[in-house]
């Protein structure tokens, strides 16, 4: 354990917040995310304070996206750090520059859990806080997500069958990570990126968030992320139920996947006594494993009406081509390709 003066409030609330959620067990072996940013500093300089008390072994990975021209000089400076906590570092470079934020975050997760396996981590651990939390919340609400989405950026996820994505400091804010390394004397490497405001998750952090907190709610922030929580539990649970609609629904001797002949069927009898909202949970599995893309609002809608349809209702072609057709208590879906 960190020694007692150096032991804060917030040492005990994320020491708390492991043990209660189970986030990082003890004697697990985590490879820590960081940027140089002052979330990810806050985040590594936490764990190196309690790694005693949890007997863990960390790392640090660094993700270089080649966006900056002081990149190269960020990931040297990280590696610094770790060479002067005496921990492994792994650095890894994109060869090719990634053109958007989305992809810049598929890259880096990808780079993160080849990393991982090669290596023997189990975590892999991020900084986001309670901010991020409610940037995405917004982000994913302007953008017509439903509950999966707006409780985004949970607790913990599987990324691949061992390596689990770790996110300790979702009650914590960015004002408490910069309070961490100013009291730490760690210096922040900041960011130019987070200042450009083509893009929409910085607009929200310096503009929309500061205006919400101003005019409507001084507590913004902390609100959208209890109701993150509550819809995060929620999810779960229609889930689970919906993964047990699934099987009763599905017609399981000519529901093959492997063939793209093979026509694939949803018992509309047995779906028409449940709630709406597992229903569109059902369907959304459904057309996930058909379809090429992602389904979307339109795309679940459509095959949902299908459920009290008249027989012989058909819809228009989905994306690759199929198209659903009501036989019977069937709804069957033929003639796509997945590919």
């Amino acid at each position: 354990m960190t020694d007692s003066q150096n032991w804060t409030l917030l040492h005990a609330q994320l020491h708390r917040t492991l043990r209660n959620r189970s986030l990082l067990p003890k004697s697990s072996r985590s490879l820590v995310a960081v940027s140089g940013g002052q979330d990810s500093l806050c985040l590594i300089r936490l764990l190196l304070d309690l790694q005693s008390k949890w007997d863990w072994e960390l790392a640090i990975a660094h993700c270089n996206h080649r966006w900056r021209t002081d990149s190269t000089a960020n990931a040297n400076y990280v590696k610094q750090l770790a060479q002067t906590w005496q921990i492994p570092y792994y650095g890894v470079t994109a060869t090719d520059i990634p053109t958007s934020e989305a992809a810049a975050r598929e890259w880096r997760y990808l780079a993160l859990t080849e990393i991982a396996q090669k290596h023997g981590y189990a975590c892999i651990v991020t900084g986001h806080t309670a901010s991020d939390r409610a940037e995405t919340f917004l982000y994913n609400l302007m953008r017509g997500s439903g509950a999966d989405g707006l409780q985004a950026l949970t607790w913990q996820r599987e990324l691949v069958p061992g390596i689990a994505l770790v996110r300790p400091l979702l009650e914590i804010a960015r004002t408490e990570t910069a309070q961490c390394c100013q009291n730490a004397n760690l210096k922040i490497w900041e960011d130019s990126t987070n200042e450009d405001w083509r893009y929409t998750r910085n607009r929200i952090r310096h503009e929309l968030i500061p205006y919400l907190r101003t005019h409507f709610n001084p507590q913004v922030e902390q609100a959208l992320v209890q109701t993150a929580d509550l819809l995060q539990a929620e999810v779960e649970y229609l889930e689970a139920a919906a993964s047990e609609l699934w099987q009763q629904a599905i017609w399981k001797d000519e529901f093959d996947f492997s063939s793209d002949s093979s026509p694939r069927r949803l018992n509309r009898i047995v779906l028409r006594s449940a709630p709406l909202a597992l229903q569109r949970r059902v369907v959304r599995q459904f057309l996930q494993a058909l379809l090429p893309t992602a389904p979307n609002f339109e795309h679940i809608e459509k095959l949902v009406a299908l459920i009290t349809a008249p027989n012989r209702s058909q819809t228009d072609p989905f994306p690759g081509g199929a198209i659903a057709q009501v036989e019977g208590k069937w709804i069957v879906v033929s003639s796509g390709h997945r590919d």
